[in-house]
């Protein structure tokens, strides 16, 4: 597959704007289409108001989610107007607890959704909300991308995998940039002694990006740090990459808390855009 309709949410203007740039620079690559979608967020959560506030509150707090969502919408136009490409802009206002539905609805008939890193200094809880909704309730992949990425087009891309499914949905998912690049490095941590791949590592997926013109290098990492993002994300500075492709795994929310994952650890820390999926 190819990318012919791309989203990118802003819930601000201020910061940051790399994710918004590099959706640009995707829709110029892959002559596609960019939809932004300019959240207002209404915090207004009406049983932690005493009685008789509770409607001043909530008035004052959708009057100010309708604003916030006309100036991101006002400047996105701004950014975009002379872009070159096919775009459109939506401001949306929704509520604090909605964020996941509108987000999942608004990403159902897209091919991929560019987000800025959600857990940077500069960003809030809103910004997990979306990229959570993105990942864990639609059925499209994301890319997020780091402070200050300035790179057009990935030219060393890593597929970091498992071999589960989740893996092989971003592989998928990234394979329309694989072709344009040509080659590949397929990382894998500690792999399985007794898996069915347990003497090929990476051979069948190797196989699998052959045939389509994608030259694939496997690299069988030994997990030599306490975490597994800390091996992948060293070696991808090793190898020079500006791509890492890999599945999002989901876990209950006590268990991330207590523990964090894989997943939360390179949205949080990896210094270039990752592509997820499941």
């Amino acid at each position: 597959m190819t990318y012919k309709s791309l989203m990118c949410i802003l819930r601000t203007a201020e910061g940051d704007m790399a994710h918004l740039d590099h959706a640009i620079r995707l829709a110029r690559r892959y002559d596609a289409h960019l939809d932004v979608l300019c959240l207002g967020v209404d915090r207004v959560q009406v049983g932690f108001y005493y009685a008789g506030a509770t409607a001043l509150v909530a008035e004052n707090s959708l009057a100010q989610a309708e604003e916030d969502a006309r100036n991101l919408k006002d400047f996105a136009s701004s950014r975009l107007g002379d872009s070159g490409i096919r775009w459109a802009a939506e401001a949306l206002v929704v509520q604090w607890g909605a964020i996941g539905p509108a987000v999942e609805q608004a990403a159902r008939y897209t091919d991929l959704v560019i987000l800025p890193r959600p857990y940077d200094e500069t960003r809030g809880p809103e910004d997990e909300a979306i990229t959570e909704a993105a990942l864990f309730l639609g059925p499209t992949p994301v890319l997020t991308v780091p402070p200050g990425w300035t790179r057009d087009a990935p030219a060393e891309p890593v597929i970091a995998t498992n071999q589960g499914p989740e893996a092989m949905a971003a592989v998928r998912a990234a394979l329309a940039g694989l072709k344009a690049v040509g080659h590949a490095n397929i990382a894998i941590v500690d792999p399985p002694r007794h898996g069915p791949e347990r003497s090929d590592p990476g051979g069948a997926l190797s196989m699998m990006l052959a045939r389509h013109g994608i030259r694939a290098e496997v690299s069988v990492l030994a997990r030599t740090m306490p975490r597994i993002s800390d091996v992948l994300v060293r070696h991808a500075e090793d190898r020079g990459a500006d791509l890492i492709i890999m599945g999002a795994y989901g876990h209950s929310r006590l268990r991330e808390a207590v523990l964090g994952g894989p997943t939360r650890d390179m949205l949080a820390e990896c210094p270039v855009p990752v592509l997820m999926a499941r």
